[in-house]
């Protein structure tokens, strides 16, 4: 059985001089407060205010206006404001810690990978935007003649939509490159997590960030989604793929550009040559991270059945000793779930499979006895086609396990999903592993690691294929996909064109050797 306990540190609620100045914060008011509550205790958090549409039209109105000037300002004065930001979210860690674990649930380990996303992230684009976004000379059409200048250009105000399952990382990684970048930040953090959302904008501007340059609206994406997309020059969206679907759409009949990593079903191969105790113990971080409500974790492993019934053995083993519970400390390995509807599906998916067959090898349980919430990390054998658990995603502590025969059987078996987020290889043999890992289908995948290898490489592009999403975060791209660029070409001198008395034809035959003749000098 899992173990389980409940401690005395776990608290009731956030005190409310820290709750008040951060809804303060919010352009919100104009609509009926909403109540939420501590997933682990089922304690008030606090009401939230909600936004009108007027209070969403304030809110682009004084980003924008802080944009113009913002985006005048030199690149060094932009990065100095990220560098500070970085260590204000690493010298106070402990009150956003406090602020994510009460508004989400997880446990304190899994709070902290947040803090690191967003310092590592903060610290990488500090350190590359004044590179990213410099001028470039390209060769023009005509040396020396034609010079030709590239310049970026910011979007203008960006919505930042994030979700309640990482409530730090995703609402700051994402807005920190738009930022720095020059442009402006309308956040519309999920309700559930909104003070995650404003404490950051607090410190961003406790560190010299604008005043007005980056605000919140809060509401139900349902309610008022439409309304922030409708107002933004460009989205960058984390969330479902059937929500996604819906933002593509919107955005693309206004003609603006747009970010979207949705779900996954991420699959980890354990191949018949991996060091079977390193893989099952690193596997529980990989599938039960967050209580499992992780776009990026992973919900089927595929084991070569020569080693498959030791991995088994000691993953279950390990499984079975994670400790639950909802402390404000590290003393828990796995937090409560977030909601109602996530418990719910959990227990679905779990129900659905034993009544078709599938095997609880561990977990398997709610329990009610610590909160409303809680839920064993669950594994399963024996799932087959016709299981909701074999390709819906469940996005909750539950992996599926299966047997299989070779590196083909199991390459073929990760890549039968419509999803394409993430994915990971199992081997002592690294070049084996990044061969496999090639052949996945899938916008990352880690060799001997479960996600956090690819992830919190910060130079490095994050995303997903299929229904997982399009456009990415991280690395270059996901600052460059905030910018506009602009080509500006001054010819001198020589027109391209023909010179006065020369024919068509004699100017087509001059060009045609110039072509000739750059190509033979390899010139671009």
């Amino acid at each position: 059985m899992t173990t389980a306990r409940r401690l005395a540190a776990e608290p009731t609620a956030l005190p409310a001089t820290l709750v008040q100045p951060l809804l303060d914060l919010a352009v919100a008011g104009g609509a009926p407060a909403v109540e939420v509550l501590a997933p682990a205790t089922g304690a008030k958090i606090a009401d939230l205010p909600q936004s009108s549409t007027a209070d969403i039209d304030r809110a682009f109105a004084t980003a924008r206006e802080a944009q113009r000037a913002w985006a005048l300002r030199p690149v060094r004065e932009r990065i100095a404001i990220l560098r500070r930001f970085h260590d204000i979210v690493l010298d106070e860690q402990q009150t956003i810690l406090d602020i994510v674990q009460v508004e989400t649930g997880k446990s304190r380990a899994h709070a902290f990978d947040e803090v690191g996303d967003v310092a590592v992230n903060a610290r990488y684009y500090a350190s590359v935007a004044d590179k990213l976004l410099a001028d470039r000379k390209p060769r023009g059409v005509l040396p020396v003649l034609t010079r030709v200048e590239v310049r970026h250009r910011p979007k203008g105000v960006v919505a930042v939509i994030s979700p309640w399952n990482y409530p730090l990382a995703l609402a700051v990684s994402d807005a920190l490159p738009a930022l720095v970048a020059g442009n402006a930040v309308v956040s519309r953090p999920d309700n559930q997590t909104a003070l995650t959302a404003l404490w950051a904008i607090a410190a961003a501007e406790r560190a010299g960030l604008p005043s007005g340059l980056w605000q919140a609206v809060l509401g139900r994406g349902s309610a008022i989604g439409g309304e922030v997309i409708a107002r933004a020059d460009y989205v960058d969206y984390t969330g479902s793929s059937a929500t996604g679907r819906t933002i593509a759409q919107q955005a693309g009949e206004r003609l603006i550009g747009y970010s979207l990593e949705l779900g996954g079903k991420n699959p980890l191969l354990v191949l018949a040559d991996a060091d079977i105790s390193r893989a099952a113990r690193i596997a529980i971080r990989a599938c039960f991270a967050s209580a499992g409500q992780l776009c990026e974790s992973m919900e089927r492993i595929y084991v070569h059945d020569s080693v498959y019934d030791r991995f088994v053995s000691e993953f279950v083993e390990h499984v079975k000793a994670i400790k639950l519970g909802g402390a404000l400390d590290f003393s828990s390995d796995m937090g409560s779930l977030t909601f109602r509807r996530q418990i719910d599906t959990v227990r679905s998916h779990v129900e659905d499979a034993v009544a078709k067959g599938a095997t609880v090898l561990a977990g398997g349980r709610a329990r009610p006895d610590l909160g409303p919430y809680f839920y064993e990390p669950t594994v399963l054998a024996d799932v087959r086609p016709g299981m909701t658990v074999y390709r819906e995603e469940t996005f909750g502590p539950v992996v599926s396990i299966y047997r299989v025969g070779s590196d083909e059987e199991a390459i073929t078996a990760a890549n039968d999903t419509a999803y394409g987020l993430n994915a990971s290889v199992w081997t002592k043999d690294t070049s084996r592993g990044r061969a496999v890992a090639a052949r996945i289908n899938a916008g990352s995948v880690n060799v001997n690691e479960g996600f956090i290898a690819a992830w919190g490489s910060a130079d490095a592009p994050s995303g997903g294929l299929g229904i997982s999403g399009t456009g990415r975060r991280h690395g270059p791209e996901g600052l460059l996909k905030y910018i506009d660029t602009q080509t500006i070409a001054t010819q001198r001198v020589l027109p391209i064109a023909p010179l006065p008395g020369m024919s068509e034809e004699l100017w087509a035959k001059t060009m045609t050797l110039y072509f000739s003749v750059m190509k033979s000098l390899r010139q671009k």
